[in-house]
C-alpha cells in the first residue's frame, strides 16, 4: 500500500536551504537537519554495516574522525542502538566550520567514490522521509505500507520538534515527483519489480482523461 499523494508530491530535502532542524526552536544556522539526536538503528546488522563504512572515512571527509576511533555507536539503557553524539549532534555530522561543509560524512564518502549512500548510512537516514511499516496479519500475511514519515512516527519526542519537513510548504519545491527523485530509496525498500509496477500505475493514472492529481495536504492548507 502506498501513500500516492506524497509519492506524487514535489517534496525535496532542503537541508541547508531553509531546513529549520528538529530542535525545540528554529535553528537553521546550525545546519543539523534531522541529525541533532543521532540515528537509531533498526537492528544489529544495520549497526555493523555503518560501523564498517565508518572505517573507510578519512580526515578530509569526516570532521570527527578522531572521536570516531573511540566508537561511533552506543546502546541506550532501553536497549536502543544509536549513533554517538558529539557537540549535541550525530558524530557523523560535519558542521558548517568544516572545510567540506556541513552534512553527513557518510554522504561525502559516497560522493567522493561515486557510489550509492544507501549501503553506507543507517537505514532511517537514507529512507527519510519515506516510512515503511509492515503489519503481519493472521495467517502470516504481511501488509507493507509506504508513506511519508510524520512527526508522530518519532514517538513522543516528535511532539517537541519545532519543525518537521513534511509539514512545511517550503519543502515542497522539488522539480520532480518523490516517486522519481527517491527512486533508489524506493527500490531498496520494496524491490525493483514492485517499484516498476508502481511507476506504471502512476503514469497510466496520470494519462487518464480528466485525471486530477490531489495536492499534498500541506499545500492545500496554504
Amino acid at each position: 500500500m502506498f501513500d500516492v499523494t506524497f509519492l506524487e508530491s514535489s517534496w525535496t530535502c532542503i537541508f541547508g536551504h531553509g531546513c529549520q532542524g528538529v530542535l525545540t526552536g528554529p535553528t537553521p544556522e546550525l545546519v543539523q537537519g534531522c541529525c541533532s539526536y543521532g540515528a537509531h538503528f533498526t537492528d544489529e546488522k544495520d549497526r555493523r554495516r555503518v560501523e564498517k563504512a565508518a572505517l573507510r572515512l578519512t580526515d578530509d571527509q569526516w570532521q570527527f574522525r578522531s572521536r570516531g576511533r573511540q566508537g561511533t555507536t552506543r546502546v541506550k539503557k532501553n536497549g536502543e542502538i544509536v549513533t554517538r553524539l558529539v557537540k549535541d549532534a550525530c558524530i557523523f555530522l560535519n558542521r558548517p566550520d568544516f572545510h567540506r561543509g556541513p552534512g553527513c560524512a557518510l554522504h561525502v564518502l559516497a560522493m567522493d567514490n561515486d557510489e550509492s549512500y544507501i549501503p553506507l548510512k543507517p537505514d532511517v537516514c537514507w529512507q527519510l522521509p519515506l516510512h515503511r511499516d509492515d503489519e503481519t496479519l493472521e495467517g502470516g500475511h504481511v501488509i507493507t505500507r509506504i508513506s511519508e514519515w510524520k512527526r508522530r512516527d518519532w514517538g513522543a519526542g516528535g511532539d517537541e520538534f519545532h519543525w518537521w519537513c513534511t509539514e512545511a510548504a517550503g519543502a515542497f519545491t522539488g522539480k520532480t515527483r518523490v516517486v522519481d527523485s527517491m527512486r533508489d530509496e524506493l527500490v531498496a525498500m520494496i524491490g525493483q519489480d514492485v517499484y516498476d509496477k508502481l511507476l506504471v500505475h502512476l503514469d497510466e493514472r496520470a494519462r487518464r482523461p480528466k485525471a486530477t492529481r490531489l495536492a499534498h495536504p500541506v499545500l492545500r492548507r496554504r
